[in-house]
């Protein structure tokens, strides 16, 4: 199953890429799809490619989604 992941973005690179924050770490994503991304944006990832620009309640929201599936699938032992 592959899942679109929210992140922050840290820096725009002039390269059509952005390094984000993911978890503690950071990665590079290619941000050419989206209109005028900008450091401290909220984006969707998938695969590499950011393919949204979220507000920060949304983006909050499906954090916290993230979070409580982790939770469930460590009570479950996954």
């Amino acid at each position: 199953m592959c899942l679109a992941v929210p992140v922050k973005i840290l820096r725009v690179k002039e390269n059509g890429k952005a390094s984000v924050a993911q978890g503690s770490g950071e990665m590079e994503v290619d941000v050419s799809l989206l209109d005028n991304p900008e450091a401290g944006d909220h984006v969707i990832v998938h695969a590499g490619y950011a393919i949204e620009i979220l507000s920060i309640p949304e983006a909050e929201a499906r954090l916290e989604l993230f979070r409580k599936m982790a939770a469930l699938m460590e009570e479950d032992g996954a």
